[in-house]
């Protein structure tokens, strides 16, 4: 049976002689150990001048069980040796998820432990404690842009505003191909309501991710209300439209914001005089709301004004 395979993401071994190590056992492994049956090149992905292994993204669209299963094993094994970074892989069958991997670092380096402890407390909601644990990661390895990202969202959520920005911006500056700094930016820039520099950073939040991943269609829509807020109707109503024709399922965290997902979609149509569809639209919203807000129930009553249609 053939799938096809995604890979993202990166790994930093923080010296030379790490890289080097890593690099060799790479490839002895792939030789040997695999018989080349790898969907990675050592040429490809080692860059020596940063002692980094660097995937931004990798589509390979027939390969076969075997090559997944070494691919991810080759990956998993010399991640252990990583200081920083992660890979997500993700298998696919005629363009259903079969299997997703996550691999990171689980040493017991201290930039490791550092912040694996600072992402655990910050999802325990222990923000001070989290903040000197990714503190302690950073200070270890200057270069460690997941610490920095994490350490934006505990900032913002602090309230240290500038703090946030300029964690982000690191993490940014560092990796630019993580989805998750990029959203970490545009959230302190809708806080500052600078809508178009949040939506210029959602976009490449939606560009550094993949449909797979809830990020990617988090993305959409906050991008899409951005333009909303814009006055952009026609670009809310494309990010929109893809949002709202979109199922997902019940452990998806998009799912809980469909509504307001059909609400925006509705501005937008409404925006471009479409009023029988912003109706609609808003209409949907309303049946998929347990207590419609006064703002939104206003908007169904004067789209429906204006598309001359009644409602139930």
């Amino acid at each position: 049976m053939l799938f096809k395979i995604i890979l993202s993401g990166h790994l930093e071994f923080g010296t030379d002689r790490t890289f080097e190590l890593v690099m060799n056992m790479f490839q002895q492994r792939a030789e040997t150990y695999y018989k080349n049956d790898i969907l990675l090149k050592s040429i490809d992905i080692f860059i020596a001048e940063q002692n980094m292994l660097d995937v931004p993204r990798l589509i390979v669209p027939i390969a076969t069980e075997k090559s997944w299963r070494n691919t991810v094993h080759l990956l998993d094994t010399i991640s252990q040796y990583a200081i920083a970074g992660n890979i997500g892989a993700w298998k696919l069958d005629n363009g259903s998820l079969v299997e997703h991997a996550f691999l990171e670092p689980k040493g017991d380096k201290t930039a490791v432990q550092s912040y694996l402890r600072g992402r655990e407390l910050l999802i325990q909601g222990q923000q001070t404690e989290a903040r000197d644990a990714l503190s302690a990661a950073i200070e270890k390895f200057a270069r460690h842009a997941l610490a920095y990202e994490r350490r934006g969202y505990v900032n913002y959520k602090l309230g240290n505003i500038n703090d946030a920005m300029y964690d982000f911006t690191k993490s940014i500056d560092i990796y630019p191909h993580s989805p998750e700094a990029y959203m970490g930016r545009a959230i302190v820039r809708l806080h500052q309501k600078n809508h178009a520099a949040a939506a210029a950073d959602l976009d490449m939040a939606i560009k550094t991710s993949i449909p797979h991943q809830p990020i990617h269609w988090r993305a959409r829509r906050m991008k899409g209300e951005c333009h909303v807020e814009l006055n952009e109707f026609a670009k809310a109503e494309f990010e929109l439209k893809l949002v709202t024709n979109k199922t997902f399922t019940e452990g998806d965290s998009n799912a809980a914001w469909q509504p307001r997902a059909y609400y925006n979609y509705g501005r937008a149509l409404f925006g471009s005089g479409k009023f029988k569809e912003a109706f609609q639209a808003a209409d949907k919203a309303r049946h998929l709301t347990q207590e419609p807000s006064a703002d939104l129930l206003q908007f169904v009553h004067t789209a429906a004004e204006k598309a001359g249609v009644s409602k139930n």
